[in-house]
């Protein structure tokens, strides 16, 4: 696989997670309402803002890739 397709293939992927997470992240914060169930925290934070925060990392890191054509 070539560098730019896998590179579009992580940024897409990242996409996905964001917005996954990111709802699950906003209604637990501003509605509180777990719509799995069931919320597990960590560090008095919903595990889903981690995962948010992971997939904002991803999607930086594989922008500046697909940015940087060296």
């Amino acid at each position: 696989m070539e560098k730019q397709t896998a590179l579009k293939t992580i940024f897409g992927i990242s996409i996905a997670g964001l917005l996954f997470s990111g709802y699950l992240s906003y209604t637990e914060l501003f509605q509180n309402i777990c719509p799995t169930g069931g919320c597990d925290y960590m560090l008095e934070l919903p595990v889903c803002i981690y995962g948010f925060t992971m997939y904002l990392a991803v999607f930086i890191i594989s922008l500046i890739g697909i940015k940087n054509k060296k």
